[in-house]
């Protein structure tokens, strides 16, 4: 190396040596109603089992009748990268005649992990590096026999949307012709346009580049998912694939003719993981603090103001901050 090299450049690699050795969250819930393979699916997306099924495996058991919440942490590792991956599934949801109100659980559990991770900011001795429980992602299961948004997913779309990143994805998609899932995706883009839902990925940035802005383009025209998710391994003609066994044929789910898992897969892992954990804390995080820290301010303008009317001269009454950000109250983390 010559006496003109300086050396800033090897901050990548000290970041990356830095990265390895911390690791990092990554948290997805699930929604969607039973029997939609939400478990399956995520269990192929990272080729391994970590989740079971929550749904009903037999008519003798007990109907939900709530969305319950059900989170699973494992540690997993590849080529020296570590990832705590948290998979949050909610059972029950949308299983009843009358889902009025069965998205609540779902909006409070993720405003919950904003709320204790501003908790945990707020504190005067934080942590150095704060445990993020903050959910990344969501995958959102439409039913593949709607043949279209119902209002049930109208409205629940639209709350996800405002907290967090919402992914679409059609379940169980070898249920349907490749014309009846062309159409299906078309009705879907054209109820969102209709209702104003936006999903992830989001309108290009002014500091994108022209391979991030045609990479998000080609992603939206995908969307919705068109999935397939399998754990089982079929062998076809000597060759073992894996996916589902069908009287017309198998569906390979590494197969993009038949189905978008590939696409959806390397959309949330190869591309764009490390923008799903950024705009969390970007877009959805910064807009739940904003909207805390302007209540405490308006909590203590009110306290100083009762303090003036009753009397008592400016600085006398000391006012404290709320413990906890206002109104949402952390959860038990997991």
């Amino acid at each position: 190396e010559g006496q003109d090299y300086v050396g800033f450049d090897t901050i990548t690699q000290q970041m990356e040596r830095k990265f390895l050795k911390r690791g990092f969250n990554l948290n997805v819930i699930l929604v969607g109603e039973s029997g939609m393979g939400k478990s399956t699916l995520v269990n192929s997306i990272f080729t391994t089992h970590l989740v079971d099924s929550q749904g009903r495996r037999t008519a003798q058991e007990v109907i939900r009748k709530t969305t319950e919440i059900s989170p699973v942490t494992q540690t997993l590792e590849e080529n020296g990268v570590r990832v705590r991956l948290t998979i949050i599934d909610t059972p029950g949801f949308g299983d009843q005649c009358n889902n009025e109100g069965c998205w609540v659980p779902v909006i409070k559990y993720i405003k919950d992990q904003h709320a204790a991770y501003l908790a945990r900011e707020l504190k005067p001795f934080r942590d150095r590096i704060i445990n993020d429980t903050r959910v990344h992602a969501c995958l959102y299961f439409l039913n593949p026999g709607s043949r279209g948004l119902r209002p049930l997913d109208v409205e629940v779309l639209k709350r996800l949307t405002e907290v967090t990143n919402v992914i679409p994805v059609i379940a169980k998609s070898d249920s349907m012709t490749s014309d009846e899932r062309t159409l299906f995706k078309r009705r879907v883009k054209e109820e969102m346009a209709f209702h104003r839902i936006t999903t992830y990925p989001y309108a290009n940035a002014d500091d994108d580049d022209d391979e991030d802005r045609m990479l998000n383009n080609s992603i939206r025209d995908l969307i919705p998912f068109a999935v397939v998710g399998s754990e089982e391994t079929i062998d076809v003609d000597g060759t073992q694939v894996r996916g589902r066994r069908h009287g017309w044929g198998v569906i390979n789910i590494f197969d993009e003719t038949h189905c978008d898992f590939v696409h959806l897969r390397n959309f949330m892992l190869r591309t764009h993981l490390s923008d799903l954990i950024e705009v969390t804390a970007q877009r959805h995080y910064e807009q739940f603090r904003t909207s805390q820290l302007r209540q405490i301010k308006e909590l203590r303008d009110q306290q100083a103001a009762g303090a003036a009317a009753a009397g008592v001269p400016p600085g006398a009454v000391a006012t404290q901050p709320p413990v906890a950000p206002l109104p949402h109250q952390p959860v038990a983390q997991v």
